[in-house]
């Protein structure tokens, strides 16, 4: 009989939603909206929210107003507001606008690194140094993250070894955290393990994080297989919400609502308040016009309906 496995007590939840949700829709989303749903999310307890992204409108119109979102969120104590940065040009804006964290990302295959940033993994990497230096002299923290790092829509198949050596470089280059995407959620748990058992002899599992969409409906179970080898932070979405433009049938990214009632379950802490995180779910998919594809969500809003919001 194996020993019982020790599960993280508290886990630390990054929600994405607002950017790696919201960037995907192709109805413009209001400034407003964005920001509601933001201060929503910081009152239902999360201590990071991932804001919005400094890129080009040119490639991403949904994220073209993030100096007016960061503008206008009502910024909480205690509570961090990363931001995508692609390039320098990016985190220059995101400095402008007050960021106090910025994300850098690779991806694990080169057909996957073309078609999202135009360049090559090396040459990603090479964008992203200036940044961490920027970055280190303006007092800003960096996370970054790791695309296809259980698989590519292009290229199948990706190899641990490479999303280690990716990791390993983000880590040197001054990330304080790495998350590691299943950006088109093919991943089982038996991968997420040998992926991170892997990454782990490169980088300490401490400062490893999962990012996990549930295309396949594995979502849940490869983030419950990673905290089995003691990775104690993930990023959710409220609602569900997400995809990605560069995978033909990703869905989201695993639900908040999903993830924090799982966790719930098994008595680990998150600090998120479920029924406040759910009225920000009901909120951003009410403007949206479609349920939450948070199971737990819908299955409560039967069980326990919100009170209507003025």
């Amino acid at each position: 009989m194996n020993a019982a496995i020790e599960l993280p007590p508290r886990v630390r939840l990054v929600e994405v939603g607002p950017r790696d949700g919201l960037q995907n829709e192709k109805a413009m989303v209001p400034t407003d909206v964005k920001v509601a749903l933001i201060d929503l999310l910081a009152d239902a307890g999360f201590a990071a929210i991932e804001a919005t992204s400094f890129v080009s409108p040119k490639w991403v119109p949904q994220m073209g107003d993030a100096s007016e979102v960061m503008a206008q969120i009502r910024r909480k104590s205690g509570v961090r507001y990363p931001v995508l940065t692609p390039n320098m040009k990016g985190f220059d804006a995101a400095l402008a606008a007050k960021a106090d964290e910025v994300a850098v990302f690779a991806a694990a295959s080169e057909t996957f690194s073309q078609k999202n940033t135009h360049c090559s993994i090396a040459e990603s990497l090479e964008r992203a140094r200036p940044i961490f230096a920027a970055a280190k002299a303006n007092g800003v923290r960096v996370r970054g993250y790791i695309s296809c790092a259980l698989g590519c829509p292009y290229e199948g198949e990706v190899a641990p070894a490479k999303v280690a050596e990716i990791a390993a470089a983000l880590h040197a280059f001054g990330s304080y955290e790495v998350s590691l995407g299943d950006t088109i959620g093919v991943g089982t748990a038996g991968k997420t393990q040998a992926l991170f058992a892997v990454v782990a002899a490169r980088v300490p599992v401490r400062l490893l994080a999962g990012h996990f969409h549930d295309t396949y409906g594995q979502a849940l179970v490869n983030l419950y297989a990673a905290m089995e080898l003691g990775v104690a932070t993930f990023d959710c979405s409220v609602g569900g919400l997400g995809g990605c433009p560069y995978a033909k049938g990703a869905t989201g990214n695993v639900a908040s609502e999903d993830v924090v009632y799982l966790l719930n379950g098994v008595g680990i802490e998150t600090g998120v308040d479920l029924t406040k995180l759910r009225i920000a779910g009901q909120f951003i998919s009410d403007f949206l016009g479609r349920p939450p594809v948070s199971r737990v969500a819908r299955a409560l809003a039967v069980k326990e309906p919100l009170p209507v919001r003025a």
